[in-house]
């Protein structure tokens, strides 16, 4: 794999990763989607399709400790009724990353994310003035859930910033704070563990960079902690403008590398 090792890295590339790390903890537990800035790091200091290969396990380990906090607040259903369409996703994003180069790849993501953002600001002010956001058991909620699913899938494979798209998801199905991080933290934790071996399989998971996530992952912890404490200090209408505002950096920061 392309990557620089733990012992390649300065100093200050280092504290860059570990200031990412952290933020990957805080954002499982408090602000969903703003990882997609610890994603931005990680492609700066590493190559870019390389980072996302080190970044898999510190989600992984953010997820754990999100489900931990809020495994009493998932809503299976909506799980459930995701999860054969982000495998299609994932599958396809598999494949896209056989031959996009890394510019077509932040190209499409960043993209995406922005679309995604600005059907969800438009679908929340029209239910704040005519109806509720679409419940997930209506057929409009189950074309929805595979629409999105699709995406999440195939942006959490070939970029590990499937995290926005699935907050627009679950904002514009209507979650509340408590039952938004519950759900998905599983969701997170089940994809991510899931998309293990297809990262092994195109080498962007190594010995090497196993090294360098055991160095990081433990400033994850203190990061999920600070973002326990903080969510239950946001408010509900703050938290979802927190989470639009993330995906929109991360779709522009994206776009404009």
């Amino acid at each position: 794999m392309n990557t620089m090792t733990l012992w390649d890295l300065t100093g200050w590339e280092f504290a860059a990763l570990a200031f990412a790390a952290l933020l990957v903890g805080f954002s499982k537990t408090a602000v969903s989607g703003a990882n997609t800035v610890s994603l931005a790091v990680f492609a700066a200091v590493l190559p870019a399709r390389a980072s996302t290969g080190v970044l898999l396990p510190i989600l992984i380990a953010g997820d754990v400790l999100a489900v931990l906090t809020y495994r009493r607040h998932a809503h299976w259903p909506t799980l459930w009724r995701l999860f054969p369409a982000v495998a299609a996703g994932v599958v396809v994003g598999t494949f896209f990353l056989m031959w996009a180069d890394d510019g077509i790849v932040r190209t499409s993501i960043g993209a995406i994310l922005l679309l995604m953002a600005g059907v969800t600001v438009w679908r929340r002010r029209r239910a704040d003035t005519e109806d509720e956001p679409d419940g997930v058991v209506t057929r409009a909620g189950r074309v929805k859930a595979r629409s999105y699913g699709v995406l999440g899938g195939f942006t959490t494979m070939v970029a590990n910033a499937g995290g926005p798209v699935m907050s627009m998801y679950l904002l514009s199905a209507g979650f509340r704070k408590l039952g938004f991080l519950g759900t998905s933290a599983f969701f997170f934790l089940i994809v991510n563990t899931s998309k293990l071996p297809f990262s092994a399989g195109l080498g962007l998971i190594d010995a090497d960079s196993l090294l360098l996530d055991a160095a990081l992952v433990l400033f994850v912890v203190p990061g999920a902690f600070l973002g326990k404490w903080a969510v239950t200090r946001i408010n509900q209408r703050l938290f979802e403008q927190l989470v639009i505002a993330a995906t929109v950096v991360g779709g522009l920061q994206l776009l404009l590398r």
